[in-house]
């Protein structure tokens, strides 16, 4: 009965990071909107991929060659700072942050967050504002936004994937109440 109880105050607990729920969808389909909610299905996917991993599901890697669980959710927090820059308009430096697993789940939740609710408020504009810029030695490589969807969103999409398999790997299943079609947790 306690560990109920404990499972059940860490799930309120974690209803403060954005995505426990796909947020409603808006009433008209715009450059932004559309492209908004494609960043929604990856926050709501990556939020359940990575609640309750414990130690053993971070140091998880299904081979030699592969990533470590930890090393994928490394990457796919480089992913949400290429995908927030677009939208904040800003150069992504190419600097690696080695962040405790918490604060990493935090930080890419409102990466993902952010940069949604620019797209949304974007109204009916297009996207090409939205450039993906990498600093370079010499100069920047500037990317249209066309190449932020095929780029960083669909590699974010990969790679939490593989985070849940990794976790059925090391034993920790994904959440089977959980829809993704419906973007909500069944209680």
């Amino acid at each position: 009965m306690l560990l109920l109880l404990l499972t059940h105050l860490g799930l309120a607990q974690n209803k403060t990071l954005p995505y426990y729920e796909i947020p409603a969808y808006p009433d008209a389909y715009t450059p932004g909107t559309v492209a908004a909610r494609i960043i929604d299905g990856a926050g709501f996917r990556y939020y359940w991929a990575t609640e309750g991993l414990r130690t053993e599901d971070l140091k998880y890697k299904p081979s030699v060659e592969a990533r470590t669980t930890e090393q994928t959710l490394q990457h796919i927090y480089g992913l949400s700072v290429n995908i927030v820059n677009s939208t904040l308009k800003k150069v992504n430096s190419g600097e690696d942050e080695e962040l405790p697993f918490e604060e990493l789940r935090r930080r890419t939740l409102n990466n993902f967050k952010q940069a949604s609710d620019i797209l949304k408020a974007n109204g009916n504009a297009g996207l090409e504002e939205f450039e993906l810029i990498f600093e370079g030695r010499d100069q920047n490589y500037v990317y249209p936004f066309w190449n932020q969807l095929n780029g960083p969103i669909a590699d974010a999409l990969w790679h939490i994937g593989q985070v849940v398999s990794h976790r059925r790997g090391s034993g920790n299943p994904f959440d089977s109440n959980v829809s993704v079609l419906s973007g909500k947790r069944r209680e």
